[in-house]
């Protein structure tokens, strides 16, 4: 077997030695040739962005729906934010922290549907919405939420829903861990 440790040797140094040539031409060098053309930017990203487009927005979307259900809409119907209620402060932190969360897997979630044209189109009209749940989590957390607001959040979570079932990418509920929801 005294032959097999420099074959192996041989190998792991051909290996390392490919490696490291393949990632100096990845980066680039300090020349480059440009076009006559300025690089215009395309609507679409890769091929791979576009095939996981509507996996994300499913995803994303998906956690939204859980965290507003289970810390936000619930909580509120079951009389945890009212003024008195056992738990209230608990509730009103994790609802607050839920608001934030669910605020920004929505974003993520109408960014990613900007990857597949169907989902783009059906999802479009839902940015305004999902930009008006931006201070929401903080009202949450402070106990100055209200019916209107829970409506609010409950609202675009099911238009996204909808709009995403339409597209063929259906949102199901995914509770977030408590971890996930403070960063």
């Amino acid at each position: 077997m005294p032959s097999s440790v420099p074959l192996r040797r041989l190998f792991v140094a051909l290996l390392l030695s490919c490696t490291v040539l393949v990632g100096a031409t990845g980066c680039g060098g300090g020349s480059s040739s440009s076009s006559s053309s300025s690089p215009t930017p395309s609507g679409t990203a890769s091929p791979e962005k576009q095939k996981l487009a509507k996996t994300r927005f499913v995803a994303n979307a998906g956690l939204a729906a859980g965290a507003t259900y289970q810390w936000i809409v619930k909580p509120y119907r079951a009389g945890k934010f009212k003024k008195g209620a056992d738990g209230r402060k608990t509730a009103l932190v994790k609802a607050g922290l839920a608001g934030g969360f669910a605020y920004n897997r929505l974003k993520a979630a109408a960014e990613n549907a900007k990857g597949d044209p169907l989902l783009s189109k059906a999802v479009a009209p839902l940015t305004a919405g999902i930009a008006s749940l931006k201070g929401l989590g903080a009202k949450l957390r402070t106990g100055e939420a209200g019916a209107g607001d829970v409506a609010a959040f409950e609202n675009v979570i099911n238009g996204i829903k909808d709009a995403g079932k339409s597209a063929g990418a259906e949102v199901k509920d995914k509770v977030p861990s408590t971890s996930q929801l403070g960063g």
